[in-house]
């Protein structure tokens, strides 16, 4: 690190996936390359830099929000999940099965921001109806599936999700 790139480093506080982390960083870096960069985190995409694709999608403090709009700065003190930390060990969250199930990703590079959002979705409308989901999907872009077999996964999660309660 050089005088000048130490003299910008802010440390920060973030718990991510329920773990703590201390870090420095550039005040202009972005969340999404502070997750993939520094914590190792891929999982978050980078797609398009202008908040348009959704691929991005977090959640901070509970709320999904994309990334790359987020300074990490701006992250400390925070929580945030990542597709990382959906899972419960080896059992999947129902979001993530249902995209398995109904078959919710072709390419995949769109499918960790689709699935932070669905989450989101049904954690805030635990029987949302399927103009509600292409509401919530609004700020996701997927150029292969046409959207019918997310809004299937989803709807197949939403189910699930009412049937364990």
């Amino acid at each position: 690190m050089t005088a000048e790139a130490e003299y910008l480093a802010v440390p920060i506080s973030v718990t991510v996936n329920g773990i703590r982390h201390q870090a420095s960083v550039e005040p202009r870096t972005l969340l999404v390359y502070f997750l993939r960069e520094q914590l190792g985190l891929t999982g978050t995409h980078v797609g398009c830099d202008t908040s348009q694709c959704g691929a991005c999608t977090v959640h901070l403090n509970g709320r999904a929000v994309k990334s790359c709009t987020i300074f990490a700065v701006q992250a400390n003190d925070a929580e945030v999940k990542t597709i990382e930390g959906l899972a419960n060990g080896d059992r999947f969250h129902p979001v993530q099965e249902g995209f398995r199930e109904k078959h919710g990703l072709q390419c995949g590079y769109c499918t960790p921001g689709m699935i932070m959002t669905a989450v989101h979705l049904l954690e805030t409308n635990t029987n949302p109806s399927e103009d509600e989901i292409k509401h919530a999907l609004e700020g996701n872009l997927c150029r292969c599936t046409g959207y019918v077999n997310i809004v299937e996964s989803i709807k197949w999660a939403a189910e699930k999700m009412r049937n364990q309660l």
